[in-house]
This record gives C-alpha cells, sequence and structure tokens, in this order.
C-alpha cells in the first residue's frame, strides 16, 4: 500500500496479517463509518479462512464511528450488494479479495444503490484515513450490531423473476457448477435446482485454503470442469470466482469459453428484446462486442478498465447492461453489478428460448483469436514511455480511455496499457487469426522496449 492509497481498481487488498492487519482493519472500519455518519450499514464475507477475523475487526471500527451494523454472515458479493439495495441499507461493507489467491483478503465498500462506492467517494475514505479525521462516537452513542439473515435466499428469488422460469424448466437442463470452494456455492445451485435443472457439483464445500483450485476461473484451472462435463453429458459447465460476481463456462463438449463470447451472445438477445439500448463495456474488450453491438444495432459505450468504472458508467447514462472479458456481467434490471448467478440464469433463458445449444450460440459469432504480452516497466516510466508511443501511432484509429487502443483496417486491434498494480506494459492483442495476433503482441513489445531505451 502506498503512502496515500487504501483502494486499488476493485477495493482494498492485501496479503493477510502482513498488509491487511486486523489493526488496521479497525481503523479502516472507523473511516468508513465516519465517512457515512452514523448510518445503517451490511456487512458479510466470502469464504476465506481471514473473513470472520476480519470482519470483527472492520465492525468494531464502524459501530466505534456510530453506524448500526446488519451482519448478513457468508454470502456471494453480489448477494450482499442486492440486500444493501433490498433492505434499504445507506452503503455496505464486503471482506473479499475477490479472484486472489488464498493468503490474501480485501474490504469493498457499497453505496446504499448495491453499486461500489465512486472513485471520488473512495478518495474520501482515504482522505479520512490518511489525516486521522476518523470521528468517534461517545460512548453512549455508539453503533448497534444486529443479525440480519436469509439474504442468500432473497437474492435467489430475485433473480428467478428476469427469465422464463417455465421454459427453462422444460428444458431439464443439466449444469456442472464449480464453486471454487467459496460462497458461489451458496446460491448457484439452489438457484438452478429451483429453475428446474439437475446438477452436478464440483469443489462445492465451502474451504477457505481453495483446495480444488485457486479462485480465479481460467481456462487452464477449469481442466476438471470441463472433463466433468464432458464424461456425464451435461449440457453447460459453470465455474465462478472467489466472491461470485464473475462466471466462465464451458459448451456440452467441454469447450471453455472466455467472458467476451459468453457477454455477446447475452447483448445479441438484449440488443433484439431493446433495440438501440446501451452497451457498457472496458476498452479491454474484444472487437466480437463492437461487432456484436454494431450489428444488432446497439449504442457501444467504451470505458477504463475496472468493474467499478463500469457500473459508475451505466449509473451515469442510465444503461441497462455491461460487461467486462473476464467474466463480469452487469445486468441493470437486476442490479448493475457483476453477478454470475446472475449471468448463468441469463444464459439458460437464452439456450431455452432458441433451442440452441451453447456451442451453437457461439459458432455463430465472428471468430477472434486473443494473444496477450507483457513488459516490465518501472512507475515512473509509465507515463513517459505512454507518451512517446502515442507520438508515434497519432494517424491510427485509437481510443486513449486507458492506456491506447489501436484498430487496424483488418480488424485486428491491440491495446497496450500501464498495469494498476505491478510494474508492467500490458499488451492484448486480437485478430481473425493467430499468426496476426502474435505479430502484433511481438512488434509492439518491441516498439515498448525501444523507446523505454530512450527514457
Amino acid at each position: 500500500m502506498s503512502e496515500r492509497k487504501l483502494f486499488g481498481t476493485n477495493g482494498i487488498r492485501g496479503l493477510v496479517n502482513i498488509e491487511l492487519t486486523p489493526e488496521m482493519a479497525i481503523k479502516v472500519g472507523c473511516a468508513i463509518g465516519t465517512f457515512f455518519g452514523r448510518k445503517n450499514l451490511l456487512l458479510g464475507y466470502d469464504a476465506r479462512t481471514s473473513g470472520p477475523m476480519l470482519a470483527k475487526a472492520v465492525i468494531s471500527g464502524l459501530t466505534s464511528a456510530g453506524c448500526n451494523v446488519f451482519f448478513a454472515g457468508m454470502a456471494p458479493t453480489p448477494s450482499l450488494q442486492f440486500a444493501v439495495k433490498n433492505h434499504k441499507m445507506d452503503g455496505g461493507v464486503i471482506i473479499t479479495a475477490s479472484h486472489n489467491p488464498p493468503e490474501y483478503n480485501g474490504i469493498k465498500v457499497i453505496w446504499s444503490d448495491g453499486i461500489e462506492t465512486s472513485h471520488e467517494q473512495e478518495v474520501e475514505i482515504e482522505n479520512i484515513y490518511f489525516d486521522n479525521k476518523i470521528v468517534f462516537a461517545e460512548w453512549n452513542q455508539l453503533g448497534m450490531q444486529r443479525e440480519l439473515s436469509g439474504i442468500n435466499d432473497e437474492y435467489v428469488q430475485a433473480i428467478k423473476k428476469h427469465v422464463n422460469q417455465k421454459k427453462i424448466a422444460e428444458k431439464h437442463f443439466h449444469v456442472v457448477v464449480d464453486a471454487a470452494n467459496s460462497v458461489g456455492g451458496l446460491t448457484a445451485p439452489t438457484l438452478l435446482r429451483e429453475l428446474g435443472c439437475k446438477i452436478t457439483t464440483i469443489n462445492a464445500n465451502i474451504d477457505g485454503t481453495f483446495p480444488g483450485r485457486m479462485p480465479e476461473p481460467r481456462p487452464e484451472s477449469l481442466m476438471d470442469l470441463s472433463s466433468t462435463v464432458k464424461a456425464i453429458g451435461a449440457d453447460m459447465g459453470v465455474a465462478f470466482d472467489g466472491d461470485a460476481d464473475r462466471s466462465i463456462f464451458t459448451d456440452e463438449n467441454g469447450t471453455i469459453y472466455w467472458g467476451d463470447k459468453t457477454f455477446a451472445i447475452v447483448i445479441k438477445q438484449f440488443l433484439l428484446e431493446n433495440p438501440g439500448a446501451k452497451i457498457v463495456t472496458p476498452v479491454s474488450s474484444s472487437t466480437l462486442i463492437k461487432d456484436t453491438v454494431q450489428a444488432y444495432k446497439g449504442d457501444l459505450i467504451w470505458t477504463k478498465v475496472g468493474s467499478v468504472t463500469v457500473s459508475q458508467k451505466m449509473k451515469e447514462v442510465n444503461a441497462k447492461l455491461g460487461g467486462e472479458e473476464n467474466g463480469g456481467i452487469f445486468y441493470g434490471p437486476h442490479q448493475a453489478v457483476r453477478d454470475g448467478s446472475m449471468t448463468t440464469a441469463l444464459l439458460l433463458n437464452i439456450m431455452a428460448e432458441t433451442g440452441q445449444k451453447l456451442s451453437e450460440l457461439v459458432a455463430e459469432q465472428p471468430q477472434y483469436f486473443i494473444e496477450k504480452g507483457k513488459i516490465e516497466c518501472s512507475d515512473e516510466k509509465k507515463e513517459p514511455l505512454l507518451k512517446k508511443l502515442l507520438e508515434q501511432v497519432k494517424g491510427e484509429n485509437i481510443n486513449t480511455l486507458d492506456g491506447v487502443k489501436i484498430w487496424f483496417s483488418d480488424n485486428s486491434a491491440i491495446l497496450i496499457r500501464p498495469s494498476g498494480t505491478e510494474k508492467v506494459f500490458r499488451l492484448y492483442a486480437e485478430a481473425k487469426n493467430q499468426e496476426t495476433a502474435l505479430k502484433l503482441v511481438k512488434d509492439y513489445s518491441a516498439k515498448l522496449e525501444k523507446i523505454l531505451e530512450t527514457l
């Protein structure tokens, strides 16, 4: 954590008892409590071993600042976000490190609409924390702590209202759920059973050491899911991340799809039902998203990378659908936040309505090959490097919202952006064939190295 920075792209994160200690969590709780003033806040956590410890610390801080804390226990992040809105809370705090390994944990702050606080609000909390502007309540005005149970079931019932339950039930889909030994297992199997699906679960027991696989659902860690789907002849497999706000899918053949492909399926159906609707996505998304929105006559709005930015932009322009390439889909009619179980229900709904298998829905899409690369770059050289690169690509079709994204006439593209968390520049290239994508990464990595030598 740097001198004046607590929040990263997605809440506060750190190594448990090294960067994120109970002592720090108490002070963060005090700062959040001061920021809200004496309000009612909801608090819950994911399956990590350090969750209960950090929850107690944050609750101490919040109640010392005079906030009433409603404790919901263990739940997926989207379930907690829905409860904040549903129970008309003033805000919420979620103890989670999302997709990070088990030795990490984090603190997310939620506004009264269930959406994470904006970056401007995060700066306010940081200023209270670093400038010691914490306001403690008098001894006789401390906040109360109460239990709030049943939020996971309320969340499941809410999702069901957004899909054709009867049509899904008629199909008797068989779905394999890989819950990553975390909170996705508390809601997704229940939801799917109630939608009339047959369920097979893997990594469904809660275990904060994540013995089945790491909480980041990446194609290389989902081989068990893929082989299970094939072995039992299921219709679909879904894998969640650590706090179940993202979901990655496999089709009936066990083929694992990155989030762009499933997001494009949802976009197509959404635009057929809502012509001209706004679709919000970060510049890191595939050209497939641009193609799909144009083909079905939607209005595409690009943002910087980060789920908070997508949610805030949806709120600002009143968009009802957003998505990221990592499997996060934001379905506004339910809530404008990433939601893995909502995404699963939407896909099953589309499969039921169209009568198509997941593989057939993906096969209709234009195909792109994606290649990634990175080069080392110290933080102080990131800005000058970006500036020099911009001078070199001036004549191209570019977007400079977050790093530099260049689109070429053959429909290939490359995004070059400094990492917000590491001393690297990341490169994401895509093209109609793998050779072109690889060449783009190679050529632009060489270009960046060359510029670095001059700095």
